[in-house]
């Protein structure tokens, strides 16, 4: 169930740092979705957010 929440949050927070995030390559990955809806771009970052989370973890478990 916390890794659940743990994806959700940074579901959340990739989506709003995205624009950034593109510059570094992260949101173009196979599994990334976005389209445009009520004249905005919306994204949803899944791959690079299981990307980055598995990173995370193995840095964590590393320290």
């Amino acid at each position: 169930m916390k890794w659940l929440i743990a994806t959700a949050v940074a579901l959340f927070l990739f989506s709003g740092a995205m624009p950034w995030l593109r510059k570094l390559g992260i949101g173009r990955l196979p599994g990334d979705f976005s389209f445009r809806l009520f004249g905005r771009e919306w994204s949803i970052p899944l791959m690079s957010t299981i990307v980055l989370s598995i990173t995370a973890a193995l840095i964590a478990r590393l320290i």
